[in-house]
């Protein structure tokens, strides 16, 4: 996959979690996940369509982390993950695929958002629409870890 369409969502994700929760978080080493099992405890998932190429973006928390984002944007923190943690992971899934779409759209792409899906519990699945490989992305946190997954059609 084109680094230009991954780089944008890596760059949104730490920019939106340190504005918005004084949050933040060291990127591991991307690889290309095999599975549709979510690596982390609930997770967002939205899809994206442009006349270059279709493709879906998913983040994926640790329970400890969405909590820890929690408190941090919203000054409570719930004992575990309720419909409130899963509408802010929507959110957060939201901000960071709309800071890549203006990345993106600054080098020439342009693509629309549909409106993202949110899942949790353990073991979790995340099914992308795409033909294209999966890039999983890890990321380390004082609370938790976040993965994000990024696949775009062959063509991108």
């Amino acid at each position: 996959m084109n680094v230009e369409f991954v780089n944008p969502f890596l760059s949104s994700l730490l920019n939106v979690l340190s504005t918005m929760a004084m949050v933040e978080l060291k990127p591991g080493k991307p690889r290309v996940k095999k599975d549709e099992v979510a690596r982390g405890d609930v997770s967002g998932l939205i899809g994206m369509v442009g006349p270059q190429t279709k493709g879906s973006f998913s983040i994926s928390f640790d329970e400890g982390l969405a909590l820890d984002i929690m408190a941090r944007m919203l000054g409570e923190r719930p004992d575990s993950i309720n419909e409130e943690v899963t509408d802010m992971v929507g959110e957060i899934t939201n901000m960071v695929t709309g800071g890549a779409k203006k990345l993106l759209g600054e080098k020439g792409y342009e693509f629309d958002m549909a409106t993202p899906m949110v899942v949790s519990g353990k073991g979790h699945t995340i099914g992308h629409k795409t033909e294209g490989a999966i890039v999983l992305m890890p990321f380390e946190g004082e609370a938790g870890n976040a993965h994000i997954e990024i696949c775009f059609d062959k063509d991108a």
